[in-house]
């Protein structure tokens, strides 16, 4: 098992992610969001930033995961390809994500552009844990 994989899908990108935790599950979610829009191999950690972002429940935590990763490309022009993840949910209601993302400015001379992804979304969302590993299933809209 990758980190990873593409699953069929007409129109939009539809990502299954995996992770022997739940936080490295997230964590790959986010390098397979970027290498829909790149080849993340190329982007370096050359710049590290944090994010916090919280959720009622798993799939608004990952919708907003996610959706923050995908603004502060467009409103930064930057790409990231390594992610830390923590996630904690002994706060009261809301479950809490915590990371450190690493990326670095979009180099149109380096970065290959493969598709613009315009949107998270909550259609065919999928949080489960398994035997022994957690997999993540959602859809990008292109």
């Amino acid at each position: 098992m990758g980190s990873f994989k593409f699953l069929e899908h007409t129109g939009d990108a539809y990502i299954e992610a995996y992770g022997k935790s739940l936080s490295e599950a997230f964590a790959n979610s986010a390098l397979a969001m970027f290498e829909v829009m790149t080849d993340t191999s190329k982007v370096e950690p050359k710049i590290e930033e944090s994010v916090e972002v919280e959720g009622h429940d798993l799939e608004s935590l990952l919708y907003s995961w996610l959706e923050t990763l995908l603004v502060r490309c467009d409103v930064e022009n930057r790409l990231y390809s390594r992610f830390i993840v923590e996630i904690s949910d002994d706060e009261g209601e809301h479950i809490y994500l915590r990371a450190k993302i690493y990326g670095e400015d979009y180099d149109p001379e380096r970065h290959i552009s493969k598709t613009e992804v315009k949107a998270v979304t909550f259609h065919m969302m999928e949080i489960k844990f398994l035997e022994g590993y957690w997999r993540l299933r959602f859809l990008l809209d292109l």
